[in-house]
């Protein structure tokens, strides 16, 4: 069973152009774009638009082992990726000419470039997905997913989601992000109407394309529903919409309060869920009847799903069918796939008499800024390369902000949020840039990054 066939199989699915207002049943897109049959690797740089999904529906029918990237990438990031990984097509909207490739008219809406050189390397048949560990920084290193973990975890959100065959849902999460492409997949196999667009939820025109079509759903990281609830959304009634999902981060004990008595109000759910990119999406979830009793919970494990808690480390493990099958950090790693029987997430956690789990710190150094997954340790590489070999120490600030210290007195604060807005998007009001006169170090040398967090003031 391929993902493909089940989303296929919806008769309910429509996807509606958002700009133009256009309508497509999902048989519009079944092999609407001319590509060669081979096992290789695409790269799709793709946002929510409506040439996007059919692009990255027809791969998914191919036998072609899809690459999901961000158009936002910096450029240099996107050749360094396609000279390491070989990919045999682009789609990238953004340009008009690759070295190296040829540009075609795959349909009358869609352009590709085909690799001129036809490179011929193996790829093992079970990965079906690549997601880039670090959504912004360009990194190498991608997950390895297959149909299976794919399905698996589309099926373990139905079971808790009320997904309906009459749901109109919007695509505000971009699919490039484990969490926007679990929306779509989900929604793909069992609603009803997908909204393709671009338009950030927090702007005037989402909401208007919300109520023309009556949406019946919509999804965000914590930072999202603080700006919403800013913006008086709580305080109005929004008669389409039946249900809310939240992942990224803890909600603030007022936010949770008000989106609870919300939903009490108007008999709307909210979901808190917890997931990360080696499960294919969700691990966990928070059912709405105990948002106000276990407001700080990740809740309990998806069906099929389990965690162990390390008894040294305190370390979260995942064990279930939608764990990845390792990483690739070159094209050699596409040979090969083995899925592992444990998930190490990386979270310390406890849990509580009821069964229910909860986030207490992070052993990696990895945040989320506004829902975005970073690498703080690639972060420092870029400011490193960008400003002459300087010394960086990255932080996360409760996941909101980005405080970077250095020891250079006379380097501006200015230079280095410029730096992270050209190559990552980062808004400079993000970042936060502090001088210090030393940075701790562990007895072998290595930044000490617990204590260095004592320095954020």
């Amino acid at each position: 069973m391929r993902l493909y066939d089940l989303i296929q199989s919806n008769q309910n699915l429509v996807y509606i152009d958002a700009l133009t207002d256009t309508s497509y049943s999902v048989n519009e897109f079944h092999q609407s774009i001319t590509i060669e049959e081979r096992q290789a690797v695409v790269f799709l740089y793709t946002d929510n638009m409506i040439g996007s999904i059919e692009v990255f529906l027809n791969f998914l029918q191919s036998r072609f082992t899809v690459t999901l990237l961000s158009p936002q990438l910096d450029i240099q990031f996107k050749l360094e990726l396609e000279k390491a990984y070989q990919p045999y097509y682009i789609y990238d909207p953004s340009r008009t000419a690759i070295d190296g490739f040829q540009a075609y008219g795959a349909s009358n809406r869609i352009q590709l470039f085909r690799n001129l050189s036809a490179p011929a390397y193996p790829v093992n048949p079970e990965i079906k997905l690549l997601l880039s560990t670090s959504g912004t920084t360009g990194s190498p290193k991608f997950v390895k997913l297959s149909e299976e973990n794919l399905i698996q975890n589309a099926r373990a959100i139905l079971e808790f989601l009320p997904i309906e065959g009459t749901d109109v849902t919007p695509l505000n999460v971009p699919i490039i992000f484990v969490y926007g492409l679990s929306i779509f997949t989900s929604n793909c196999i069992a609603g009803g109407k997908m909204i393709c667009t671009n338009r950030d939820i927090l702007q005037k025109t989402f909401w208007e394309d919300f109520d023309h079509y009556g949406c019946t759903s919509i999804g965000g990281v914590p930072y999202v529903y603080e700006m919403l609830n800013r913006f008086g959304f709580f305080k109005r009634e929004h008669l389409s919409l039946r249900y809310m999902t939240q992942t990224g981060g803890i909600l603030n004990q007022t936010l949770v309060q008000v989106l609870a008595e919300y939903g009490t109000k108007h008999r709307q759910q909210f979901f808190v869920m917890y997931g990360q990119t080696e499960a294919a999406g969700r691990m966990a979830y928070l059912p709405p009847k105990d948002l106000f009793t276990k407001s700080t919970s990740i809740g309990i494990p998806i069906k099929n799903g389990r965690f162990e808690i390390d008894p040294d480390s305190n370390e979260l493990i995942y064990l279930g069918a939608n764990i990845f099958g390792g990483y690739a950090k070159s094209l050699a790693d596409l040979t090969t796939f083995h899925r592992a029987e444990r998930l190490h997430t990386g979270d310390v956690a406890r849990k509580d008499e009821d069964g229910y789990y909860y986030i207490t710190g992070r052993i990696k150094r990895i945040v989320k800024l506004f829902g975005t997954r970073m690498n703080l340790d690639e972060v420092e590489l870029i400011l490193k390369n960008a400003l002459g070999g300087e010394t960086f120490v990255c932080l996360g600030i409760e996941d909101k902000s980005l405080l970077v210290l250095h020891l250079n007195e006379e380097l501006a604060a200015e230079a280095v949020k410029q730096v992270l807005k050209e190559k990552l998007s980062l808004h400079p009001t993000m970042i936060k840039v502090k001088f210090v006169e030393s940075v701790p170090l562990t007895p072998n040398g290595k930044i000490d990054y617990s204590t260095a967090v004592q320095l954020i003031d």
